[in-house]
């Protein structure tokens, strides 16, 4: 990979229910770099995907169970969050004042991805429902109209065990590999690593933070450039079984 590249923001405006995302993102690419180029990566925030495929929760639609408003409760939530957070969870593990800890997919975050920041007033908006197959959809698109072979990473703001603050976090990928695998390779005194695996989705992810933003800059995706990465039929985030996570591991043990 090239050791110089760009990250642009691109600024779409509010991203509403159905609207023609694609299409925002690509007047949005025109404006900041004159369009997509071969070996772009296109970095999108999952709520502004999974609100555009309208994937959106009005809360006045939400009846909270006895057990949602048993954690509402003690964690300090509304009761309507603590239900949408439940039924798009694989199980509740425990949680602090505003937020449920949870098991979704294999990966253990906060309130199961449901995000009430840059949601619609009332409502709260969980992931995309398949993150993999909307970069892949949208990586076909703007390669189809576009005449540009370009890589796709949905991404999600993340917290991590024992920091202050969020990174980005890829949760779907299609055009570039999310892992790459450095076992093998020898370091500056000769030894061979063993266990290195570069999270170079992720990485992306996070330089693309920088740009996004978190509140009302209305920028919901960044356009890296010049990464030199391979572009190619790729998809899917590479992860890993809980059991074989060192903080999953210790996690369950201090559960038992």
């Amino acid at each position: 990979m090239n050791s110089f590249f760009t990250v642009t923001g691109l600024t779409t405006g509010i991203i509403r229910p159905n609207d023609p995302f694609t299409e925002r993102i690509i007047d949005a690419a025109e404006v900041a770099c004159n369009g997509f180029k071969d070996g772009d990566i296109l970095v999108l925030a999952e709520t502004a995907v999974a609100t555009a495929e309208g994937n959106v929760v009005m809360l006045e639609t939400i009846t909270p169970s006895s057990r949602a408003r048993e954690l509402a409760q003690q964690y300090r939530m509304d009761p309507r969050i603590a239900e949408v957070v439940i039924n798009e969870s694989d199980s509740i593990v425990g949680g602090i004042p505003g937020f449920l800890l949870c098991m979704k997919e294999g990966t253990l975050l906060p309130n199961a991805g449901v995000d009430a920041s840059n949601a619609p007033p009332g409502c709260v908006v969980p992931l995309p429902v398949d993150p993999n197959a909307s970069a892949l959809r949208i990586k076909d698109e703007i390669s189809r109209k576009c005449q540009a072979k370009i890589g796709v990473v949905v991404a999600d703001s993340r917290t991590h065990a024992m920091r202050l603050g969020c990174s980005g976090v890829a949760i779907g990928c299609a055009g570039i590999t999310s892992v790459i695998d450095d076992r093998g390779r020898c370091d500056l005194f000769g030894r061979k690593l063993e266990v290195t695996k570069r999270a170079v989705a992720d990485n992306i992810s996070s330089a693309a933070e920088l740009v996004m933003g978190e509140a009302d800059e209305c920028t919901p995706a960044a356009i890296i450039r010049g990464l030199g990465m391979p572009i190619g039929n790729q998809k899917g985030v590479d992860s890993i079984a809980a059991e074989e996570c060192l903080f999953m591991g210790v996690f369950r043990k201090c559960q038992k």
